[in-house]
């Protein structure tokens, strides 16, 4: 039977250990040192940001696709999952604020900032992914290589294409329990 007032339920939240899991895994994988070694992303606090926001927006990407294909139902596990992914990111960056030794007057500009630059980037990156490989480069370099090393650029953008295409392949239950994987940062396709 169903309830007539269901929807005053408080909303399904995914599981605080999944949350830690799955952003477990999106910055383990922004900390890989061939990131850093091989591909020119600058081992500094804004290259380990903008590295680990690459990471967060395709698996938020991804997660768009499931909420689109749940449209019509009230909210998805994948709309949560977003969310909750989404909040934990400002979590860590108010940590790092504070760990670094910024003020509690500084921390909300520096959070906007964060956010500021989350949003810029998403939409730059999206709008990339849909013009192709050279404008997602163009893109990734600007944004992550301070402008430089186009041809590592490339490489990365590669990475991020096949990231895409693997998350693609994670069914939902996959993305929402923490089944899935990256994958590795440099293949034969990303070092032609």
């Amino acid at each position: 039977m169903v309830w007539p007032f269901n929807h005053f339920r408080k909303p399904r939240q995914a599981p605080r250990g999944t949350i830690e899991a799955i952003y477990g895994m999106i910055v383990t994988q922004a900390r890989e040192p061939i990131f850093y070694r091989d591909l020119g992303v600058p081992d500094t606090v804004n290259g380990r940001f903008d590295l680990l926001l690459l990471h967060l927006w395709l698996l938020l990407r991804r997660l768009r696709t499931v909420q689109g294909a749940n449209q019509g139902a009230t909210q998805s596990g994948a709309t949560w999952l977003s969310q909750a992914l989404f909040d934990r990111f400002c979590e860590d960056m108010d940590d790092n604020l504070r760990e670094m030794g910024v003020g509690d007057q500084s921390v909300p500009k520096r959070m906007q900032a964060f956010g500021e630059a989350f949003y810029g980037r998403v939409q730059a990156y999206d709008r990339a992914m849909e013009s192709g490989s050279e404008a997602l480069a163009l893109a990734i370099c600007k944004n992550i290589l301070n402008g430089a090393g186009l041809a590592q650029a490339r490489q990365l953008a590669a990475y991020a294409e096949a990231t895409e295409a693997d998350l693609g392949r994670a069914d939902e239950a996959a993305l929402l329990n923490a089944s899935f994987r990256f994958p590795p940062a440099l293949t034969e396709d990303t070092t032609r």
